[in-house]
């Protein structure tokens, strides 16, 4: 095999296949190990495979890395990969930190990290990608790049400890909530918070709608009152208050005081139901409309790209006022339905006057039921006085039916073998 050398942040993302091109999965991250003397060593790669489950792939099982792809013996071992000490992730824990130049000419921060072989076949760290300090005043300037081996810069920390999360943040820029959300909770605990802290408000409370709640009680706790309320305020209200029933009643009633008025109402409205109700499942700011509103303004509220796909699927029809809870529910108008229809109609003339509401005091059963019996996505959620309080939609239901630790389960698909049963 002849010497080759591969920058890992263009790795990531390459797909793995097997010797008969069958497609295993796409690379995450390179984990490495330190030793005394020598550039670290890579062990081996962390892959995701289908189900968005990362596993542990040896590098003596990769025989080609080339023309972004991979390709392997065929054979991985699927139990979720869990870092082990000593272990460092090149694209978790190396990129962004700071190092110095042994020559004592400054420091530099690393962007990037080139992988080679040598002629025995064994993978090593070789050059560095490394940005100096900007020289310019101005915002927008960024400080020159140079390349760098491994021998040329030392770390003032110990091996493997984080410096910065900025650069990890811009390579999770594309991810969709649920696997960032995934990959968050790959990293160590450590490293978690502190990406977490770089996040954006609105990125990290995507993410955190797709944790477990146990994790995110865990990072909000971690972040300060101040900084959870941001994110609580940037969360679904339903979202917002299934977190906060898991606080005591003094941190909770804390948290919703820093929050935004506004917003800190929908959630303490939604905390009056019980967890396993058509009330505790809603949410409480579905697309309300008048029933003079027309069909080209219900189009143009559901076309907003920050509304979620299953409270685009309706528009509610009421009386004033149009804020939940509303006026009296007069109906729903789906989607397909106003498709079918000129832009100037008028939505009181085209509800569905099939589709029932729920009591926000009805079983998270019966909810379920009756979505599945008439192939809806949301419902209608009703007080005694029949006003509008809010809309339960079918993930909301799947989220409350499947088991609490379903985003980690490893599937029921039968896996691939693995020759020695522990990493391969």
């Amino acid at each position: 095999m002849s010497t080759q050398r591969v920058f890992v942040a263009r790795l990531v993302g390459c797909a793995v296949f097997d010797p008969a091109g069958d497609r295993l999965g796409k690379v995450r991250d390179v984990v490495v190990i330190y030793r005394k003397d020598d550039p670290p060593r890579v062990v081996g790669l962390v892959v995701e495979i289908p189900g968005r489950r990362n596993v542990f792939l040896s590098i003596g099982r990769v025989t080609s890395i080339r023309a972004g792809q991979v390709i392997t013996t065929g054979l991985i071992n699927v139990r979720r990969f869990q870092q082990r000490g000593g272990e460092v992730r090149v694209m978790a824990e190396m990129l962004g930190r700071k190092v110095y130049f042994t020559d004592g000419s400054g420091e530099a921060v690393i962007e990037d990290v080139a992988i080679e072989r040598d002629r025995l076949g064994m993978w090593d760290i070789g050059q560095l990608f490394l940005r100096k300090p900007k020289t310019s005043g101005s915002p927008f300037a960024k400080g020159p790049t140079t390349f760098a081996d491994w021998q040329d810069v030392r770390e003032q920390h110990s091996p493997g400890e984080a410096q910065s999360a900025e650069q990890l943040v811009a390579t999770y820029s594309e991810l969709k909530p649920a696997d960032l959300a995934n990959t968050l909770l790959d990293l160590p605990d450590e490293r978690l918070l502190e990406v977490a802290e770089e996040l954006s408000d609105g990125r990290l409370a995507d993410a955190l709608e797709e944790m477990p709640e146990d994790d995110q009680v865990h990072i909000l706790e971690a972040l300060g009152d101040e900084r959870a309320a941001d994110i609580l305020d940037q969360m679904e209200p339903d979202d917002a208050a299934d977190v906060l029933a898991q606080l005591p009643e003094d941190q909770r009633e804390e948290l919703l005081e820093l929050m935004e008025p506004e917003e800190a109402e929908d959630v303490r409205a939604l905390l009056k139901y019980g967890p396993d109700t058509a009330g505790g499942l809603m949410t409480s700011e579905p697309i309300v409309l008048s029933a003079d509103s027309t069909v080209a303004e219900a189009l143009a509220l559901i076309r907003r790209h920050e509304l979620h796909p299953a409270l685009a699927a309706a528009v509610f029809v009421t009386l004033p006022p149009y804020e939940t809870p509303t006026g009296r529910l007069l109906g729903m108008v789906h989607f397909q339905r106003m498709l079918r229809y000129p832009p100037h109609e008028r939505l009181g003339a085209i509800i569905d006057e099939t589709a029932d509401a729920v009591p926000a005091t009805a079983s998270a059963a019966e909810v379920a039921r009756m979505l599945a019996s008439y192939n809806l996505v949301s419902l209608p959620v009703v007080d005694q006085a029949h006003r509008l309080v809010g809309a339960v939609s079918v993930d909301d239901v799947l989220d409350y039916l499947l088991p609490e630790d379903w985003r980690s389960h490893d599937g029921d698909e039968t896996p691939k073998p693995a020759a020695g049963g522990a990493r391969q």
